[in-house]
């Protein structure tokens, strides 16, 4: 499919603005009275994202940048932290009403908002001029190819790797670094020591991250390429054979109603021999002083028969509202986000990674050694997480149906259907690839796919 002109191919001019601005100027004082304890700001910008999963971020972020930020651009900066499971239902509301936050933050891209946002086309470009190109993976997660617009804009990913209990798996002579050792190793341990694999299988984030994975690694994915409906295959139906022995295997019934943080408990509790998340389980044992977590350790994406890649576990992913009154505020906002991308990924404990990697050149050398970590440098693994973390979507782009499909679950309760017997593996794809290639069609009657 031909991609179209993207913000490359835009004539070089003014990044703010449309009525002759001056390009990232600061906004003018406002003339109101002033008090040391609560200056009145000219103009101000509401920001609505999720708490962080590694809380010295927004301690970071709520208490040091946008203070920094609003006095050199004379903006008071007012940041919403809700959970993440809040995100989509206030986004919804507000989108339909046309009022509140001018930028809000989703955990995964949020294609089918691209009606009621700004074409974010501007703050890449501008990041481009001033810091150099982006990572793919930023680009897919928010440009849309059919009607040429970005419907948002990344600072930061979520990588999604291996966590596993190394002297567990030592134990039992196996390396969870293919499925088919999960398998193997998972059975093993099971048996010697009771505890289970403990990767999700629920309507939730971490689940429908973990099975994406799966679903690459056996050669699957939701669409083709060129956007494309595609899970109905031979691929998937072996993904989904293998799950079901996984579950009878090495698992209980309790992943069928896991939570976004059960596989974190269950694994800092000592009752999960492997998982797949991010490196919020390690930190929170760190930080918490709890003995177990110097035992759990973290690898690449295992290996499938097709490939070893790991869907992000989540996308950093901004969108500015049309109805925002602050709309060129929030551009440099976000374009100045960027350039503090060392910070961030710093105060993030290595959970941000910078979609724009030239921005902290000593990431290598960063995760080499962490004081915090035992081995110092168990996060080393993840240093080339750029070469092996794809999109949503993957191998196309992110798109509003790709966008329906994770909002309605439908990748883990196809598996939880397969797993648990409630269906065989061949009638429950046959019954969500339908369903997915009816939330295509809409889509594609919409334009938007």
């Amino acid at each position: 499919m031909t991609q179209g002109r993207t913000y490359r191919d835009l004539p070089r001019r003014r990044f703010l603005g449309t009525g002759g601005g001056a390009a990232l100027a600061a906004v003018a004082p406002g003339a109101g009275a002033q008090t040391p304890a609560a200056p009145r700001r000219a103009k101000r910008l509401r920001i609505l994202q999720s708490n962080h999963f590694v809380p010295a971020f927004d301690e970071w972020f709520n208490n040091s940048f946008i203070k920094e930020w609003g006095e050199k651009n004379d903006t008071e900066v007012l940041v919403t932290n809700v959970g993440m499971t809040s995100i989509e239902g206030r986004a919804e509301m507000e989108s339909r009403r046309g009022f509140g936050h001018d930028i809000c933050m989703f955990l995964s891209p949020p294609a089918s908002y691209e009606d009621f946002v700004i074409d974010h086309r501007d703050i890449y470009a501008e990041c481009e001029r001033r810091y150099g190109k982006p990572l793919d993976i930023a680009i897919r997660s928010t440009f849309n190819p059919v009607t040429n617009k970005f419907f948002g804009f990344s600072d930061a990913y979520v990588p999604d790797p291996v966590n596993y209990r190394k002297d567990l798996w030592d134990d039992v002579g196996v390396a969870p670094t293919s499925w088919d050792g999960i398998l193997e190793g998972g059975r093993r341990i099971r048996r010697k020591h009771g505890i289970t694999v403990g990767i999700g299988m629920s309507n939730e984030l971490d689940s429908s991250m973990a099975l994406r994975s799966l679903l690459v690694a056996f050669g699957a994915a939701e669409q083709t390429a060129d956007s494309r409906p595609n899970l109905r295959s031979r691929e998937a139906l072996e993904a989904l054979k293998f799950a079901k022995a996984l579950y009878t295997e090495t698992m209980t019934d309790e992943v069928f109603s896991w939570d976004a943080s059960s596989n974190n408990r269950q694994m800092l509790a000592g009752k999960s021999s492997v998982t797949l998340n991010a490196i919020s389980i390690t930190r929170t044992g760190e930080s918490e002083k709890i003995l177990l977590a110097d035992k759990i350790f973290l690898a690449k994406p295992a290996a499938g028969p097709a490939a070893s890649l790991g869907v992000i576990h989540l996308m950093n992913a901004y969108v500015v509202w049309k109805f925002s009154p602050n709309i060129d505020g929030a551009k440099q906002f976000l374009v100045d986000l960027v350039g503090q991308s060392r910070r961030a990924f710093a105060a993030s404990g290595f959970y941000n990674f910078p979609t724009y990697p030239q921005l902290v050149p000593d990431l290598v050398a960063q995760m080499a050694y962490d004081r915090n970590a035992t081995p110092a440098d168990k996060y080393a693994v993840l240093s080339d997480a750029a070469t092996w973390t794809i999109n949503v979507g993957y191998p196309g782009y992110a798109n509003a149906a790709i966008d329906e499909i994770w909002k309605t679950w439908l990748i883990p309760k196809m598996f939880s259907d397969a797993a648990s017997g409630r269906q065989t593996p061949e009638a429950a794809l046959d019954t969500y690839a339908a369903q997915i290639d009816t939330i295509y069609r809409k889509w594609r009657e919409l334009k938007k796919v």
